[in-house]
């Protein structure tokens, strides 16, 4: 099983997250982080760090939400791997919240 970051974090991208994860599984883009599934060894140490709540177990993941599993499956294929906190984007907490943010989510890795 993996753990799998939500919408909540597009367009936020706080790394709170990354910062203790003890295998470095979470890849970063423009405005969002992901979770790579085949790294994750399911410690559960993430989910309680996000500002957020933009992480789920995958067994956890809301109906709403089931895109994200191969969402970030993808992106960690073409992000580079981050593995020390960075500040959240700047209009994070505008963000924090807002529903339908995956329009907004920019896969390019810049």
């Amino acid at each position: 099983m993996t753990f799998v970051v939500g919408e909540n974090c597009i367009r936020c991208k706080h790394t709170d997250c990354v910062e203790v994860c003890p295998v470095d599984c979470f890849y970063e883009g423009p405005n969002f982080l992901v979770i790579h599934p085949d790294e994750c060894i399911d410690c559960a140490l993430c989910e309680p760090e996000c500002p957020v709540d933009a992480i789920y177990a995958e067994d956890e993941l809301p109906e709403d939400q089931q895109q994200f599993l191969a969402l970030n499956a993808e992106l960690a294929q073409k992000w580079a791997n981050i593995t020390e906190m960075k500040p959240a984007l700047e209009d994070a907490e505008k963000w924090k919240g807002v529903p339908g943010k995956l329009q907004y989510l920019i896969k390019d890795a810049g």
